[in-house]
């Protein structure tokens, strides 16, 4: 395999590992629960101005969820795609293209709403799939 593909694959595994982990901790332990109690209670007592068919909590679960399998497929795919399948990235600009801008949104996302491990996780990632589109 070549090294382009291999920075390429090893962006997919970082920014997968960020997403199994936030899959962890939605649903196991009390990591992306809110420190104090009363607002969690608070969150399970509400719902949300659009329906009354869910509670902000579970909406809260279920954007987390979304989040983290979204990052965790997007990491299969372009992981894939690096080490099984890289004439596809070779030949597909759009797709080369796509994975970046992709990596860059999270990154802004993760600077603009989330805390510093997510934010230099994506950061890295970003810095190794631009290495590995450059060399490709």
């Amino acid at each position: 395999m070549s090294p382009a593909y291999i920075f390429i694959a090893a962006a997919a595994a970082v920014l997968g590992s960020l997403g199994g982990l936030h899959l962890l901790y939605t649903f196991h332990g009390d990591k992306l629960h809110p420190r104090d109690p009363a607002v969690r209670d608070a969150m399970e007592h509400s719902n949300l101005v659009i329906t009354r068919q869910t509670t902000v909590w579970r909406a809260n679960q279920g954007f987390n969820a979304t989040h983290g399998l979204g990052i965790v497929a997007f990491s299969l795919v372009y992981g894939y795609l690096a080490v099984q399948r890289p004439e596809v990235l070779r030949d597909a600009p759009f797709l080369m293209g796509l994975g970046m801008v992709v990596l860059l949104a999270y990154l802004v996302l993760a600077r603009r709403y989330f805390f510093s491990i997510p934010f230099r996780g994506v950061a890295l990632a970003c810095v190794m799939y631009g290495i590995g589109w450059m060399l490709a």
